[in-house]
């Protein structure tokens, strides 16, 4: 077969080429279409499950929840109750009790009325929820308060709903996702039991506000904690709202002027806009520090806790700072703790923490035992020694006390013994820093022999020259009285 020819087909082998190739075409295309079939049934299936606009009821919604806005009357003594049941709850560290105020809570009025106000741009409904707000913010504050001012609870600090007075990103999602599940209950065609509503926004306020209250009565700091949890979760609440209705597409709420209208929508806007700055801040900034605590927390267990060698004590971690503290009861090498710094670095929110590796660079965990017990032995050896000395002392004072009663027992009964001299002598010239006495024969005309009594003395040096001669009399005139004689001779050293 010539070169030509070798690729050359027939007519016969050419057309069975092509209807393969037409065949494996046609397969594909019927592969397109059933995968466009199936994305569209699973489309239409999920369409179906979770779209509920169809199932609205846009007026109804309405009406209702402006009806909720107002609070007096059997509203507000159903509020009272369920805030004095919650505290009782508190006081009693139950949380069923807890729940169970939860369940009769009538706080859902005033905070979906701001959500949809500001959703329809209705500012005369945005000004009665306020409002309303307000009322129901002083009147369950004013009953915590009361409960707790005579009835105060020290064990509260261990409760574990009164220690969510600073929020976390599941508090915030507890309020946002109760608030969608309120607003989206609240629209549906028909009737839902009303409890749900109140457990949807009770679960996220009524525990805030009972500690708010206590921390008014006895601790300002848990105060101030519980009451910016209780922001959060309104602003989320309403916000949950605001999406809902604005999603569904509820109408604006029209106005005879067009320039009213504008202008009302754009203040509606604009406050909607400035309440959800402060908010998405701090869920932005606790989003934040919950990551930081799942990294250091990491970082203790796969670090430096499961290291058996390294006994070891921490600080809470500084998140504001930036620093984290470890205390090493051991002396740290350098290696272990450029090793620790590194291995901190790959950790994404705490990488550019300082990290504070702070060892004992003298004994390890053993070898202050061995000190301790040393020591005590030292002690326990010193203690006998000081005995011993402690006895001796004794001794020596006896034998020095028996000395001088017998130097003075040699002294004729009519001489003072020089012990109560010297004894009073100091206690009445204080500045008297030596004293002696003694008694020598003098003889003037070398035939008649007199007694003279000599005081020899020493005084402070800070005294002055006179000074010392007006002492120096002094001291003759009460030695005068206490010898009964003129014979005295005081000599100073």
């Amino acid at each position: 077969m010539s070169e030509e020819n070798k690729f050359n087909f027939s007519e016969e082998e050419e057309k069975k080429q092509v209807d393969k190739e037409k065949a494996v075409e046609e397969k594909k295309e019927a592969v397109r279409q059933d995968a466009k079939g199936l994305f569209a049934s699973m489309s239409n299936f999920l369409s179906e499950l979770l779209d509920f606009r169809d199932d609205t009821d846009r007026d109804a919604t309405i009406t209702a929840i402006k009806n909720d806005i107002p609070f007096k009357g059997a509203t507000a003594w159903i509020l009272i109750c369920s805030i004095f049941v919650a505290s009782v709850g508190l006081n009693a560290d139950s949380t069923a009790v807890v729940i169970g105020a939860m369940l009769i809570s009538p706080l859902m009025g005033p905070i979906l009325g701001v959500g949809m106000s500001i959703a329809i741009n209705d500012i005369d409904t945005l000004k009665k929820s306020l409002i309303n707000l307000a009322v129901m913010i002083v009147l369950s504050l004013l009953t915590a308060f009361l409960f707790f001012k005579f009835f105060p609870t020290a064990d509260l600090g261990n409760n574990e709903i009164f220690a969510r007075t600073k929020p976390d990103i599941r508090d915030v999602l507890i309020a946002f996702f109760g608030g969608l599940a309120l607003i989206i209950a609240r629209t549906k065609k028909g009737t839902i039991a009303s409890v749900i509503f109140g457990v949807a926004i009770a679960t996220a306020l009524m525990p805030p506000l009972c500690v708010a209250g206590y921390g008014l009565a006895n601790d300002w700091p848990s105060f101030v904690g519980a009451m910016y949890l209780f922001t959060i979760n309104t602003i989320f609440i309403a916000l949950a709202t605001f999406l809902v209705l604005k999603i569904l597409r509820f109408p604006m709420l029209r106005y005879a002027n067009s320039k009213k209208r504008k202008r009302i929508s754009q203040l509606a806007s604009l406050v909607a806009i400035l309440v959800m700055i402060w908010p998405t801040i701090k869920f932005v900034d606790l989003v934040k520090e919950k990551r930081q605590e799942v990294d250091y927390d990491q970082f203790m267990e796969k670090e430096v806790s499961s290291n058996p060698d390294l006994w070891f004590q921490k600080d809470i971690p500084d998140f504001e700072n930036k620093t984290i503290k470890l205390y090493f009861n051991d002396e740290i090498s350098l290696a272990t703790e450029t090793d620790l710094r590194n291995e901190l670095k790959n950790y994404e929110y705490i990488s550019d923490f300082d990290l504070d590796v702070i060892g004992n660079k003298n004994r390890s965990f053993d070898k202050l035992s061995d000190a301790y017990d040393r020591a005590i032995t030292d002690l326990d050896e010193k203690d006998n020694i000081i005995s011993g000395l402690q006895k001796q002392i004794e001794e020596l004072k006896e034998n020095i006390t028996g000395l001088n009663q017998q130097l003075e027992a040699k002294t004729s009964k009519e001489d003072i013994p020089f012990s109560t001299l010297a004894k009073d002598a100091k206690i009445r010239f204080i500045d008297l820093e030596y004293f002696s006495y003694g008694k020598m024969l003098e003889s003037k005309d070398f035939i008649k022999i007199d007694t003279l009594n000599v005081v020899n003395i020493s005084w402070k040096s800070s005294l002055s020259d006179s000074l010392v001669l007006v002492r120096e009399k002094e001291l003759f005139s009460w030695l005068e009285g206490v010898l009964k004689t003129d014979k005295i001779k005081i000599k100073r050293e």
